[in-house]
């Protein structure tokens, strides 16, 4: 479903502290962008940030990169960051919201960035096979975040669509990942500390499984 133009996002966004405008002017130096030097972490395709505004709440010791590509989904990121990290009574120090093509992750990011974790949650499984270069586990995107992702970094990767997973599982295998740990049914699991995005819950309602994997470099 196509989200509806909201002409007031954006200046709700760049009203925002958090917001960051010019991702790109901050390349190399995103440690020193926040409030605390302390481990970064990037979630990519953020969406409604229910995702990310639990893990910026309940973590204040770690700073958070959080990126989309709509205004309109951002501006309920936002909102919902603020939220939860008002409801710990606390204002948001720990996180950096942005605009940023995913497939241009390059031109923000570098070697000196030394990102700990990147969280891909639900990501398009763009299933056709002239569209898959454009999958955020694809090979070709994978080697982009091998250049700013910590040596012994994690990538935490969860989705619904079986064939996506199957194949991110090689492409990890190419570019010389460690698969540290791999569920097909998450919510079935031993593993403890999940955070529940808005698609998950919508694909759980509906019996799909959720596979989820931690790949290291």
């Amino acid at each position: 479903m196509r989200m509806r133009r909201k002409p007031w996002a954006r200046p709700e966004l760049e009203s925002c502290d958090f917001f960051v405008t010019k991702p790109s002017e901050h390349k190399g130096k995103w440690k020193e962008s926040f409030k605390k030097v302390q481990p970064l972490y990037l979630e990519l395709g953020c969406g409604k940030g229910t995702f990310i505004a639990v893990h910026a709440a309940e973590n204040k010791n770690i700073n958070y990169i959080a990126i989309d590509i709509k205004d309109e989904v951002l501006v309920l990121a936002k909102r919902n960051i603020e939220n939860a990290v008002d409801e710990k009574g606390r204002k948001v120090d720990n996180v950096k919201l942005m605009a940023q093509e995913i497939g241009l992750i390059e031109e923000m990011l570098n070697e000196e960035d030394e990102i700990e974790k990147i969280y891909i949650n639900f990501c398009n499984p763009w299933p056709k096979e002239k569209h898959k270069k454009r999958r955020l586990t694809h090979t070709r995107q994978l080697n982009k975040y091998k250049t700013f992702l910590k040596k012994n970094g994690e990538i935490w990767f969860k989705t619904d669509d079986d064939e996506l997973f199957e194949e991110s599982l090689e492409y990890f295998k190419e570019c010389k990942f460690n698969i540290k740990y791999i569920t097909y049914d998450l919510h079935k699991s031993d593993f403890e500390g999940n955070v529940v995005t808005e698609h998950e819950e919508m694909f759980t309602a509906q019996g799909i499984k959720t596979k989820f994997l931690i790949a290291t470099l």
